[in-house]
């Protein structure tokens, strides 16, 4: 109990947050989808935010996000098997987001579970994703971002700035996927400035790919931001935010 009211008060915190920097800048709060990067987090607390009724999670491995997957669905299963269990404090099921470098050899495995996909950033990746989609026989689309190294650092994956509005032209003639945004990571310097410009910057790669019809009005989500530049990342025109730490300390 005392780990679903912590947070229960960490995600209240956070939403009101979010809305004040929405206020500060015009916007509507319900256009910003909250991203719980579960990383790290303990099976019980992840349980604890399904109960509450958030059901986005996110992971940056693979193998955590089939682990964590299943070990939520089993944990559910168990809770409608027991005696008195009904649907009113029944857990929902997550919807997951990949967030974290993607291996081509692991594609496979998470296509049946993960929604979206945070972390394109490259064509064979993409061509990976598109045959695996094939081969499974998926109903959808796979809803995938491309990843830009806004911050023009080293040690991060993600596309050059100056190569992403041509490799949203070639997913474009994927049949298997949908290209519903653009993602990157700010510096972790707690300087917000930094931050802000990689988020402008994100920002107007997005419009160009807009304003050259590139994709389709399914070409809508800006993720970026996490827990310490959600806030800047709102005031700049996200739509979704990664956050971990300041969800679930």
């Amino acid at each position: 109990m005392e780990t679903k009211k912590r947070i229960e008060d960490n995600l209240k915190c956070i939403k009101d947050n979010i809305a004040e920097a929405c206020q500060r800048v015009r916007r509507d709060p319900q256009e910003i989808r909250l991203v719980a990067v579960t990383k790290t987090v303990d099976i019980n607390a992840i349980r604890a935010l399904l109960e509450l009724g958030h059901c986005e999670l996110a992971e940056s491995r693979v193998q955590e996000l089939v682990q964590r997957n299943a070990m939520i669905k089993e944990s559910i299963s168990r809770h409608v098997e027991l005696p008195g269990a009904s649907d009113g404090n029944r857990p929902i099921l997550p919807r997951w987001h990949m967030v974290g470098h993607l291996q081509r050899n692991k594609v496979k495995q998470l296509l049946p579970i993960v929604e979206y996909v945070h972390s394109v950033d490259s064509l064979r990746l993409a061509e990976e994703i598109n045959t695996a989609a094939a081969r499974l026989g998926l109903n959808d689309k796979v809803k995938i971002f491309l990843q830009v190294n806004t911050s023009q650092e080293k040690q991060k994956y993600g596309l050059a700035v100056g190569a992403v509005v041509a490799l949203a032209e070639q997913v474009e003639t994927l049949p298997n996927l949908q290209t519903v945004g653009l993602m990157t990571m700010a510096p972790l310097t707690g300087d917000q400035e930094s931050c802000r410009f990689c988020f402008i910057r994100l920002r107007e790669i997005f419009e160009e790919i807009i304003d050259r019809k590139v994709c389709g009005p399914y070409f809508r989500h800006l993720s970026m931001g996490m827990s310490q530049d959600y806030i800047t990342a709102v005031e700049e025109g996200a739509t979704m935010v990664r956050i971990g730490s300041a969800l679930f300390e």
